[in-house]
């Protein structure tokens, strides 16, 4: 088998992610995020739709990151974005992660915005 490396060409891809944090261009960045092709920024969460309506027209897809598992996103969010005319994916955050990896290295047109694994129970 052979096995290609993947190249980003600049852009942003999630490096790693655990208990609340992500790893992106090698820095640790706590909490939500948005990523959008060559930068990241915090991201709000669901009350926060200003950010991603501003990628209507420059994105062919936007994956949501649901935490550990996937959830229902809340209807008048997606509903906001999708007016917008936003291609809205919902998943777990590691699968919306490595979908957004796989898809920018193709050069595709995509946004993460994703929110952080839960934090283990202690």
């Amino acid at each position: 088998m052979r096995l290609n490396e993947a190249s980003f060409g600049g852009l942003v891809p999630v490096d790693g992610y655990g208990p609340g944090f992500f790893r992106i261009a090698g820095q640790v960045v706590e909490g939500p995020v948005l990523l959008r092709g060559a930068d990241h920024v915090a991201w709000g969460g669901y009350g926060d739709t200003e950010s991603l309506l501003a990628l209507a027209g420059d994105v062919d897809v936007l994956f949501i990151g649901t935490g550990a598992d996937t959830a229902h996103l809340p209807r008048a969010f997606r509903d906001t974005l999708e007016a917008a005319g936003l291609g809205v994916e919902n998943m777990a955050t590691p699968a919306a992660a490595r979908t957004f990896n796989v898809l920018l290295s193709e050069g595709r047109r995509v946004a993460a915005a994703l929110l952080p694994v839960a934090p283990a129970a202690g």
